[in-house]
């Protein structure tokens, strides 16, 4: 009896539930219950966000607060949490901005005695929000659960999030992005000897990003089979583990037939028969190669834009359809978004766009040369 296939995005929430006991058991017996409480409206990715947030966050209450310096954090009941006060947590805020990776720790905050400096974390808005954002959600079940008498996290007032223009490849960073990968120009000798067995490969997935918006998650998580070439399109599983059909024009469908045609050449390993982007070990292609492919080739077409990511191509497209329909309710669902007011942030990049060709439209005047200007 032939064994039953189990999907990638399976197979992923798998993983990421075991690294969740794994944590777990580094944490409160409560932190168990509150997981099992979110986990109904949460996704194991979310959850496993959330249990290194709270490992964190004990670790700054281990480290900075007298009361808990010498408490174990897995021994935590819910009479200690009761003890945290809100100026812990806008303390924990305020540590956020910078800290020790707690890998780099003893149990007594110090580094380890090594030669290597401990590695120093850095968060930002967002970074912060999220953070604090978890701490808001593990005392909001605690008290509405009667576990501590007060939420005091409802006191602390999460950070403004700054607006910023979305970073995106303009048409001629676009070419020359693909002429990087097609030319192999710019890359030093070792990434050109790689090249010669990436580039179909890499000329597809930028492809892919371009043409249709598709999230780095999603792209790593495709099969050969989720392709449809008699309908250019296929199917893509969107967070939540919703399934929909995404469309891709000519010059994409052209990009994959010519990497199939390699790819069928290549035996994978055992488990990884059916992934549609391989890594040179012959194994599904992982979201940070992707990252660090997307990098290699953004330096050279966009050397001024240090942060192009894959998230950043599926800016591109977004901002590329909307300038060419007009309409952001398609581009909000080509881009899989859950509110269409986050797609409206594209907008922003449009306007940008219009101000500059409205500055050239604007009638004045010509001047008359003066004799100094003579």
């Amino acid at each position: 009896m032939a064994q039953k296939r189990v999907s990638y995005h399976t197979q992923h929430s798998y993983q990421m539930n075991e690294r969740l006991k794994e944590l777990q058991r580094e944490l409160p017996s409560l932190c168990t219950d509150y997981f099992r409480a979110i986990a109904q409206t949460t996704s194991p990715l979310t959850r496993l966000a959330y249990a290194y947030d709270l490992r964190l966050f004990f670790q700054y209450l281990r480290l900075e607060n007298v009361t808990f310096a010498n408490s174990s954090t897995i021994m935590l009941t819910g009479d200690d949490i009761a003890r945290v006060t809100a100026r812990d947590i806008a303390g924990f805020q305020e540590y956020l901005q910078q800290y020790v990776r707690e890998t780099d720790m003893q149990d007594d905050g110090t580094a380890f005695g090594d030669d290597s400096p401990p590695i120093l974390i850095q968060n930002y808005e967002l970074g912060i929000m999220r953070k604090l954002s978890c701490v808001r959600s593990f005392f909001d079940y605690l008290f509405k659960n009667e576990i501590i008498p007060a939420n005091v996290a409802t006191m602390i007032t999460l950070p403004k999030r700054r607006e910023k223009p979305i970073l995106y490849l303009e048409p001629d960073e676009v070419v020359r992005l693909m002429d990087a990968v097609q030319s192999g120009e710019g890359l030093s000798p070792r990434q050109q000897q790689y090249l010669k067995t990436t580039q179909r490969r890499d000329i597809a997935i930028l492809m892919m990003f371009l043409g249709t918006g598709i999230r780095v998650s999603e792209l790593v998580g495709l099969d050969i089979d989720d392709l449809d070439f008699t309908q250019n399109a296929f199917m893509v599983t969107r967070k939540g583990g919703n399934q929909t059909i995404l469309y891709y024009p000519d010059a994409v469908q052209r990009a994959l037939k010519s990497y199939l045609q390699e790819r069928e050449q290549v035996t994978t390993l055992p488990g990884h028969e059916y992934a549609l982007f391989l890594s040179l070990q012959r194994r599904r292609i992982t979201a940070r190669a992707v990252e660090n492919l997307v990098k290699k080739y953004a330096q050279i077409a966009a050397p001024l834009k240090k942060r192009i990511s894959p998230h950043k191509l599926r800016s591109t497209f977004g901002t590329n359809l909307y300038q060419e329909t007009g309409d952001i309710y398609l581009v909000s669902d080509a881009l899989g978004h859950s509110d269409v007011n986050t797609t409206k942030r594209h907008y922003a990049a449009m306007k940008d766009s219009r101000r500059r060709e409205a500055a050239q439209r604007i009638p004045l005047p010509e001047l008359k040369q003066t004799q100094k200007d003579e």
